[in-house]
């Protein structure tokens, strides 16, 4: 409705103006006709028009120069705008310009046809006809006159005045005079009494009177009658002359007079039948060029408005493109394009409950997805998704912690792309990927790897998804870190071999002692061979040796065995680590090596335990290095999954550790020394696990053995 408002000025002043054209237009046509009252504003309606034809050839060249900038702009419905326009031009003009040049044929030939040799004899034998028939009268009167002209030249002069009035009436002259030779009136009758003085001749009369004796010539005399006037000479002693003026009737006045009229009207316009072809081709090409520039006006104007619709509809469009799905238009017309317009309006509304129900579906998925990757990403078992293709589509947090590998950084790729990257984790992610290809089943799988912390064991299930129609879009794998949960099982388990060793063993072994020393001191005395007592003092010896030696033993599985009981405090690593290197540094033939970070290398833990640790792997260090050698010690802060870690880089160049034996090096029982328990490094890993930290063997060590310890740090 508001736009119909607007547009109602722009109407209005457009009939307005057409009205005004038309006008301006019938008023120039009018003045092309001489006989009307307009005639005589002819240049006048001529420079109006052509006025208003520029002004209409500016309007349409503003129009014209907006629909360019349009063009260029390539705003909607320009295009169309300048087909319809062009398209109006031609039709429009080629009718027009057809009937302008028949017209200008008709004009001229119809202009050159008034003015044929027929037409020019005709005119010519009129006013010849009109002129013949007066002369006629006039030889007429003049014979009347010289008649009258004899009889008065008989009588005297007074007698002469008194007939002359007779001689009129006989004559049927309209007045007659009688001057002397010096022009002065002798007598004079007239019809109308009225007239005081008689019609006098003026002085060319006279002259040519007096040259030829005689005069006789239509003249016009009191109030524009036209009559023949005579003059004749009285021939005598003293000569006389007679006027006499005989009335020419009406109808052949008036008849001579249009004759007349005509062939000097038709002379002129003969004269001036370029300029007259001119002036009706100008008239006619004036109001060709403002009805066409009006009318072509008149299309910018109606095209536009039927335009403005199909732009609102491509702006309506374009915002629903946008998003701006509750666009509604203005219905301007019940036509079909405004149809049009409650259709794109019945549409928008549609597609914005569409949109809607969309967003609040979408609005859902997002909560349900939110919902789903915070439970995936608080999940300590590793969630990998794979497509139709095997590539990784999603992995979550705890996957980066088992694998310790950005795998989020690989979406998109497949396992084989990522363990090309890692090699140490290349046997578990290829064993993945076969599984991936080759199953189309529920799996299930141990894998163990040896990993940056050491050993490590996965237990791997994996679940390919199916669509609706039965076809495979992809996999789930989901992988946990036993390593934990195994160590654990097999600590408990060798925990509780301890207890029972301990308990079973330690029993029996002082009775054992006990016995041999009582054998020892009852014996000794009565041997009297010195060769049976020294046997029985080796022998005892041996016993109680070989009983110490299991106490020991024993006391280690007891410790290994028993819960630890620390006493945390705040620990400077750097500090205690030279603390215990202090007590091996007069070993001879040893270079220590300690290098530490001069940062804040300070953690929360039990003292006694962690010196424990450093006393056993600084002790294995020098049983594996013998005599001579080199150990390396690297304290440095580092950080994994954005937690702090102090680490404790341990190296020796020793007989170092074989490759078979890395797996079970922190087992118990397991040793590569002869007198060895195999406690020594569980016992460190039990502290260390402890303590929040873990350790493990440096694989990358070509020479010697190296341990790594990472300990979480304040």
């Amino acid at each position: 409705m508001r736009f119909f408002k607007m547009k109602l000025p722009a109407g209005l002043s457009t009939i307005i103006l057409c009205a005004l054209i038309l006008l301006s237009l019938q008023l120039m046509s009018s003045a092309t006709q001489e006989s009307s009252k307009l005639s005589a504003m002819y240049s006048w309606l001529l420079w109006i028009n052509g006025a208003g034809s520029i002004a209409l050839l500016g309007l349409v060249g503003v129009n014209l120069y907006s629909l360019t900038r349009q063009l260029k702009r390539r705003e909607a419905g320009s295009r169309l705008t300048i087909r319809m326009v062009t398209l109006f031009v031609v039709l429009a003009l080629s009718p027009a310009g057809i009937v302008f040049y028949f017209s200008m044929q008709f004009l001229h030939q119809g202009i050159d046809s008034w003015f044929n040799v027929e037409m020019d004899r005709a005119m010519e034998d009129a006013l010849e006809l009109s002129q013949a028939s007066l002369d006629q009268r006039i030889r007429w009167n003049l014979m009347q006159t010289q008649q009258l002209v004899e009889k008065i030249a008989e009588l005297p002069e007074s007698q002469a005045g008194l007939e002359l009035e007779n001689f009129r009436v006989l004559s049927n002259a309209a007045e007659m005079t009688l001057f002397s030779r010096q022009n002065r009136i002798i007598a004079s009758s007239s019809t109308n009494p009225s007239d005081i003085l008689p019609s006098l001749p003026d002085e060319h009369t006279w002259l040519q009177l007096r040259q030829n004796g005689e005069y006789a010539a239509l003249a016009t005399v009191r109030k524009e009658e036209l009559m023949i006037r005579i003059i004749l000479t009285l021939k005598g002693k003293d000569p006389r002359y007679l006027q006499a003026l005989y009335p020419v009737p009406v109808r052949i006045a008036d008849l001579a007079d249009s004759v007349e009229f005509a062939f000097v009207r038709y002379q002129e316009m003969n004269f001036l039948r370029g300029s007259l072809k001119m002036t009706f081709s100008l008239a006619l090409s004036l109001v060709l060029l403002m009805s066409l520039l009006a009318a072509i006006w008149i299309a910018f104007i109606s095209i536009r408005m039927i335009i403005a619709p199909v732009k609102e509809l491509v702006k309506g469009t374009q915002a629903v493109a946008s998003g701006k799905y509750d666009q509604q238009l203005p219905v301007i017309a019940q036509d079909d394009l405004g149809f049009l317009v409650e259709s794109f309006n019945e549409m928008t509304q549609r597609i914005a409950r569409a949109s809607q129900e969309t967003r609040i579906a979408s609005f859902e998925v997002e909560n349900q997805r939110a919902y789903l990757e915070t439970i995936l990403a608080n999940l300590t078992a590793g969630v990998m998704s794979f497509d139709a293709n095997h590539k990784i589509r999603t992995a979550n947090q705890a996957a980066y912690k088992i694998f310790h590998v950005p795998v989020t950084q690989f979406v998109g790729e497949t396992l084989l792309k990522l363990a090309q990257d890692y090699a140490e984790l290349a046997e578990p992610l290829k064993s993945i990927q076969r599984f991936l290809e080759q199953s189309d089943d529920i799996w299930q799988q141990r894998l163990a790897f040896l990993g940056s912390n050491g050993r490590q064991e996965l237990l791997c299930r994996g679940t390919p998804l199916f669509s609706q129609d039965g076809r495979k879009v992809g996999a789930v794998v989901v992988f946990d870190d036993v390593t934990d949960l195994i160590q654990a099982q097999k600590n408990a388990a060798w925990g509780e071999v301890a207890r029972r060793l301990a308990h079973e063993i330690k029993n029996p072994l002082t009775p054992i002692k006990l016995s041999a020393e009582r054998l020892q001191h009852k014996l000794a005395d009565k041997l009297i061979d010195a060769t049976d007592a020294d046997m029985l003092q080796r022998s005892t010896r041996t016993i109680v040796q070989q009983v110490e030696a299991m106490k020991e033993m024993v006391d280690d599985f007891s410790e290994y065995a028993k819960p630890s009981k620390k006493q945390a405090v705040n620990i400077d690593l750097a500090a205690l680590v030279q603390e215990v290197l202090s007590l091996y540094v007069v070993k001879s033939g040893v270079h220590f090596n300690f290098h530490s970070e001069n940062y804040d290398l300070m953690i929360y833990g039990d003292p006694v335990s962690i010196r424990q640790v450093l006393h056993n792997l600084i002790k294995n260090a020098l049983e594996a290095i013998e005599e001579k050698g080199q150990i390396d010690i690297n304290l440095h802060r580092v950080q994994k999954n954005n937690i702090d870690f102090i680490e404790i880089a341990l190296y020796d160049d020793g007989i170092g550790i074989k490759e078979q034996q890395l797996e079970q090096i922190f087992e118990p029982y397991v040793t590569t020394k002869i007198k060895g328990t195999g406690l020594g490094l569980a016992i460190v890993k039990k502290i260390i696990e402890e303590h929040g930290g873990a350790i493990w063997v440096d694989a990358s060590r070509k020479i010697g053995a190296g341990f790594i310890i990472q300990l979480p740090a304040l």
